[in-house]
């Protein structure tokens, strides 16, 4: 009944260095969960029993928490590949701390918990490549968030701007730029508001620091830019 999903879940960064002869024999063995979410379908809800892994295999998803006022907020979108709930896999966390909501119509695979923690039956091949690929996996979050950390000590929006373009810079060494994200998965990953972070960029642009177009940013002041980071 996997083979439908085959495509799809060997993409993810889970099974990355397995073959795709046993990643079937892998879900055979995990015997996972596959489950179809209409919108504004609620995947999971903060507080129900955390029991396994979800892996979105087609359409996109929100994960969200209630302050202490009761409002809602959105912390990361979930698209197709993305996985969830592998932070609290390996701990003694029993329930869900966020809520999983379909933005879209939604397939989801779940893994046991259990199946990817504990040891295999059958001992197989695999299940060593898949613990290094989970560690892989929440290493990265952990490396994403103690970065999200380091953009809320930055006080000015246009600071925390510049250093996010800079890194980006130094990543590609290249002036020219494809930002990784979105507009709306950037503002929530520099915990700023849209509209307020396009007119700042905006500014930047007619200033001649920058200039843009959809995700593809182009820097025009190196210094400039290095300058307001500090900001």
């Amino acid at each position: 009944m996997f083979e439908k999903y085959l495509e799809e879940v060997s993409k993810t960064s889970l099974f990355q260095g397995i073959e795709r002869v046993d990643i079937l024999a892998m879900l055979n063995c995990l015997k996972p969960r596959v489950c179809s979410y209409n919108r504004n379908d609620y995947i999971v809800t903060g507080g129900d029993p955390y029991e396994s892994v979800g892996i979105v295999l087609k359409g996109a998803a929100t994960v969200s928490k209630e302050n202490a006022e009761g409002n809602r907020i959105v912390m990361t979108l979930l698209k197709q590949g993305d996985i969830f709930g592998e932070i609290i896999a390996f701990s003694s966390q029993m329930n869900w701390p966020a809520t999983v909501q379909a933005q879209e119509t939604c397939v989801v695979l779940f893994l046991p918990r259990g199946k990817i923690v504990g040891e295999c039956d059958r001992m197989c091949s695999w299940h060593r490549t898949l613990i290094q690929n989970f560690l892989r996996v929440i290493s990265e979050r952990a490396m994403m968030l103690n970065k999200k950390v380091e953009y809320l000590t930055i006080k000015s929006m246009r600071g925390k701007i510049s250093t996010y373009l800079l890194e980006q810079y130094r990543r590609e060494g290249d002036v020219n730029i494809t930002l990784p994200l979105n507009r709306n998965e950037l503002s929530d990953f520099l915990n700023v508001s849209r509209p307020s972070m396009s007119r700042e960029m905006s500014k930047m642009k007619d200033e001649g620091i920058i200039d843009f177009h959809l995700t593809a940013v182009k820097i025009r002041n190196i210094e400039g830019l290095k300058h307001m980071s500090a900001l």
